[in-house]
């Protein structure tokens, strides 16, 4: 038997806590991840997600949004804890169980940074991922998943778009998360039907294409709908 196979009795184990963040955007119609790249063995080269250990004084949603600003520069979002995965195996480092957290932004005029133990910090089209460092992949996975099911019942669309923003614009939002065409007309009938936008009154051009009017959304904060 391998020394790191022997049990440890659980008062004596030294367990760490981790946050992971899995932050999305859209960018030219795609759904897009945040992504650091790492610099150390044995993920070195990889890239991974956002995140790091908890310090003694901090919450876990204290911690998430740290480290998030410190690793990509990326502050003031709103963070929602997702799952937590705690494999033994899955930091070579030791013992490590990690909360996952997600958010939506609207990454225009973002600036992303980084700290210098991380070589880069860029965001990834979801459908181009590379394989990820630790057992991100899953929690990507996992993000992804839960991103799907809440634009079906929930508003959350609204953190992916501006304040003011044309039907074609939230309908392309709504496509990049759920990876797939939106029928335009029954599209814009059931988001005007359920009251969740309202005009504002002016148009704005986009591209070639003529005028269109600009919609806002009538709460910008999470509430339950029957959107699809």
């Amino acid at each position: 038997m391998l020394t790191h196979d022997i049990p440890i009795h659980p008062a004596a184990q030294q367990v760490k806590v981790a946050v992971d963040n899995c932050i999305f955007t859209v960018v030219e119609g795609q759904l897009h991840l945040l992504l650091i790249q790492m610099t150390r063995v044995p993920y070195r080269g990889m890239w991974a997600l956002p995140g790091g250990l908890i310090e003694t004084h901090e919450s876990l949603d204290t911690a998430a949004a740290r480290i998030l600003s410190e690793e990509t520069g990326v502050a003031d979002v709103y963070l929602e804890q997702l799952y937590t995965f705690g494999h033994p195996r899955r930091d070579p480092a030791g013992r490590v169980i990690a909360v996952a957290y997600f958010a939506l932004i609207h990454a225009a005029g973002l600036t992303l940074r980084t700290q210098p133990k991380y070589a880069d910090v860029r965001w990834w089209p979801c459908a181009h991922v590379p394989q990820l460092a630790y057992d991100h992949d899953d929690v990507a996975a996992y993000a992804r998943q839960r991103l799907e099911r809440k634009l079906v019942y929930t508003n959350v669309v609204w953190s992916l778009l501006p304040r003011q923003f044309t039907l074609s614009e939230l309908q392309t939002v709504y496509e990049a998360v759920l990876g797939r065409p939106l029928d335009k007309r029954n599209f814009r009938k059931k988001i005007l039907t359920l009251g969740l936008i309202e005009s504002v009154g002016a148009t704005a051009m986009r591209g070639a294409h003529r005028p269109a009017m600009l919609y806002r959304f009538t709460r910008r904060e999470p509430q339950h709908i029957a959107m699809l």
